[in-house]
């Protein structure tokens, strides 16, 4: 949850590329959290990145009908 809220801040602060790297560091430690795929898909797609945001929102399309 820390490094989500880090990428959270780094994020609002415009620092998008340290956010990226913070998002994928807490999804290493933990796969399954549906709301950091969801902000890494945004990010990626804000930044032209369109392969990594659909792969991003698949996952967590996928881990939020799991839970539902």
């Amino acid at each position: 949850m820390l490094l989500f809220n880090l990428g959270v801040l780094l994020e609002d602060l415009g620092r998008v590329d340290e956010a990226a790297a913070e998002y994928r560091a807490a999804l290493r430690s933990q796969s399954g959290f549906a709301d950091c795929h969801y902000n890494l898909a945004l990010l990626c797609e804000s930044t032209g990145n369109k392969l990594g945001a659909i792969r991003h929102l698949r996952e967590y399309r996928r881990l939020v009908a799991r839970e539902g």
